[in-house]
């Protein structure tokens, strides 16, 4: 299966449970996540949003339930699968020693890209082109969140992932980051943005799933009032 066979306009969650020895990380799940989605993935420490995003990532495999992209899985399809998810986690995985462009460069060739062809536009999505020659230990944690992100963007994923991606940002690389964001769902992605800032949320995710030990409580769309939903499902928990 090649080309347009392998991307996919929706996401099925199906009963999804992932158990590590006794524990119960997650625990029958199920969503459906949709092109143009921001879904925003709420639920206390501990609740079991990462072991969602890494099964989502096909990183972790499912104890129990499914998830299907389009017609492919995880399983059958994980090549392909993975050539269309882009993933930003808590570690930026960028080098600090290398310059913005030196770094773009070296993640597009392990997509199989041609640097020239695609590290220009990251490095302006970034907003860095007149800084795609400094190391990136030089830059502040919204540069380097801004870069990572773009990292993660350059194969034009379907799927994209993000784990905690407001962390450390002052108010303005918030507003750039999320922009972005609502960019990406504008242009047909499906993102799933696992977040505490539930004020960050409120402008900006179209559907929302709480969930707290390892169980969907709540999932709705068109979402307003992120924080009062959140604060009546599972009280002052973070």
């Amino acid at each position: 299966m090649t080309g347009r066979a392998s991307d996919f306009d929706r996401v099925d969650i199906v009963e999804v449970s992932r158990h590590f020895g006794r524990r119960k990380a997650v625990s029958r799940v199920s969503l459906t996540l949709q092109r143009g989605d921001i879904l925003g993935l709420l639920g206390p420490n501990g609740a079991g949003k990462s072991t969602l995003l890494s099964m989502l990532a096909t990183l972790v495999t499912p104890s129990s339930g499914r998830i299907t992209y389009g017609t492919l899985t995880g399983n059958a399809d994980g090549a392909l699968v993975r050539a269309r998810i882009g993933v930003l986690g808590h570690e930026l995985h960028l080098y600090p020693e290398l310059s913005a462009r030196q770094n773009l460069e070296f993640f597009a060739r392990l997509y199989g890209l041609d640097p020239a062809a695609v590290v220009p536009a990251a490095l302006e999505g970034a907003g860095l082109g007149d800084r795609a020659e400094d190391q990136v230990s030089a830059f502040s944690r919204g540069m380097r969140q801004r870069l990572a992100l773009e990292r993660s963007l350059m194969h034009a994923p379907r799927l994209i992932l993000l784990d905690e991606p407001f962390t450390g940002l002052d108010d303005r690389a918030v507003g750039i980051v999320a922009n972005r964001f609502r960019q990406l769902a504008r242009g047909g992605a499906i993102l799933v943005v696992a977040t505490h800032d539930l004020d960050v949320a409120d402008g900006l995710i179209t559907r929302m799933a709480v969930i707290q030990s390892g169980k969907l409580l709540h999932a709705a769309e068109g979402v307003t009032q992120v924080r009062q939903q959140y604060r009546a499902l599972v009280g002052g928990a973070n």
